[in-house]
């Protein structure tokens, strides 16, 4: 009979599952080294009655965007993968002063997705192609596709995923697992490879809306835990029906999730409507995060020992090592970043405030027009078909409006389409976390009472 504490047994049984599962789905590309021997400290201070955090000795996995010292975090791409950086970064200290063990790295969208208008979600120079564990001819969605192929396969108890506009909260919605994207500033963002300081927040991935509650508690200093079982009893729910309709098999489990939160007491306030959302330029949108991208990037290189120091010289990166980085789709995101103005130009402004009228500004004022804690819709259509080739096929969403007005939005699984799972998104003002918390534990319970938990998957080669 085994003698090893918690943490090692864990931690053992999470390597084991990532050497037998993973060559199937490529969710992790890096593995930490050190990962038993931080087990075994976290071992040695529990038997000594010394628990750094409710989370001590528990493993977790951190998105290939997020410093992590002496392991490569390259954003997916070649160019960072020589150059692992000295430190931590302030999110992965966190971890570690919590007592969680760092199992390794898990493949994104190369760069976040931010690369090209035609890419394929879940791969990378660096990392390979991710799969859905569901189906392994599916999408994982992206850009945090390791980390929520991942959890969505057991592979560990907790991941970090990063979102800038929907890269938590598609893949969780395509793994079947809980993701959160906090209040853009709750958790901090140095030593994570950026997009945009308007819009970008590091967030947990898990299986259950409590463990996703406990982590963020660990990465955001938070107490979101003690709002769990509040329930909905009188909250007030609102349903913008301009983000339903782009999916029968997601609207149908959103409806079904609505009749059981009314059941449980919830306030449902239906036929709303997000217009200045819709009628944002799309151009507003793309260049405010293109104009960041150029000017946090060179910041975000300037502390890293790799070749590149700016988006330029990653472009030219990517052309002499094409046959690596642009087998499958090219950089006409980054192209068009480059020939844009700065941020102190008329171009720029103009699209902050157009953001902000579609987002912060709508979202307050449909929440407090009627009297709401949460927006709630379909948050994907079930996961498409991987085409290399093409690039992705538009699934819809529902991340938009919290993106643009920089506040929190948690995904949940509901049920399952066909072998592939659905999910709901909630989202609220800024700082509404446990609002959020509440909602999504009451609606996980209403869930499991009526049809139980998403089952684990079974790795099929084609759905």
């Amino acid at each position: 009979m085994s003698n090893d504490g918690p943490a090692i047994t864990e931690t053992t049984a999470a390597l084991a599952r990532i050497e037998e599962i993973d060559p199937r789905i490529r969710s992790v590309c890096a593995i930490n080294p050190d990962a038993m021997a931080e087990a075994e400290a976290r071992d040695r201070e529990r038997a000594v009655g010394h628990l750094r955090s409710p989370l001590h000795g528990r493993p977790v996995l951190i998105k290939d965007n997020i410093d992590t010292a002496g392991l490569a975090t390259t954003a997916g791409s070649l160019a960072l993968a020589d150059a692992p950086p000295a430190a931590d970064a302030p999110l992965v200290r966190r971890l570690r002063e919590a007592g969680m063990v760092v199992l390794g790295k898990t493949n994104l969208s190369e760069w976040a997705n931010i690369r090209d208008d035609h890419s394929t979600s879940g791969w990378s120079g660096y990392g390979g192609l991710t799969r859905n564990p569901y189906a392994l001819n599916r999408t994982a969605w992206g850009s945090s596709s390791g980390s929520g192929a991942a959890i969505g396969a057991r592979l560990a108890p907790y991941a970090i995923g990063t979102e800038t506009n929907g890269s938590i909260t598609a893949p969780a919605a395509a793994c079947g697992c809980v993701g959160l994207k906090p209040t853009v500033g709750l958790v901090p963002t140095t030593g994570i490879v950026p997009i945009s300081w308007t819009q970008d927040a590091p967030g947990p991935m898990t299986l259950t809306v409590a463990e996703n509650a406990a982590l963020l508690d660990v990465i955001a200093g938070t107490d979101t835990t003690a709002a769990l079982e509040t329930g909905v009893n009188g909250r007030r729910i609102g349903v913008p029906r301009d983000l339903w309709g782009y999916s029968t098999h997601a609207d149908a489990a959103a409806e079904r999730v609505l009749s059981r939160l009314s059941a449980a007491g919830a306030v449902i306030v239906d036929d709303l409507a997000l217009p200045a959302l819709k009628e944002i330029d799309d151009d507003h949108v793309l260049n405010l995060m293109l104009i960041e991208l150029v000017h946090g990037l060179a910041g975000y290189l300037d502390g890293r020992a790799a070749g590149v120091r700016t988006l330029a010289d990653v472009v030219e990166f990517n052309v002499a090592n094409a046959d690596a980085e642009l087998p499958w789709f090219g950089q006409s995101l980054f192209e068009k970043a480059l020939a844009l103005d700065g941020p102190s130009s008329q171009q720029y402004l103009d699209a902050v405030d157009a953001c902000a009228a579609a987002g912060g500004a709508e979202l307050t004022r449909t929440l407090d027009t009627h009297g709401l804690d949460a927006l709630l819709a379909p948050a994907m259509a079930p996961p498409t078909p991987i085409d290399l080739v093409n690039g992705d096929h538009g699934s819809g969403g529902a991340s938009d409006s919290s993106a643009l007005a920089g506040a929190p939005i948690l995904t949940v699984p509901v049920e399952m389409a066909h072998g592939l799972p659905v999910a709901v998104s909630i989202w609220g003002a800024r700082g509404a976390e446990s609002d959020l918390y509440a909602i999504g534990r009451a609606l996980e319970q209403a869930r499991d009472a009526a049809t139980g938990p998403l089952p684990e998957p079974t790795y099929v080669e084609v759905l």
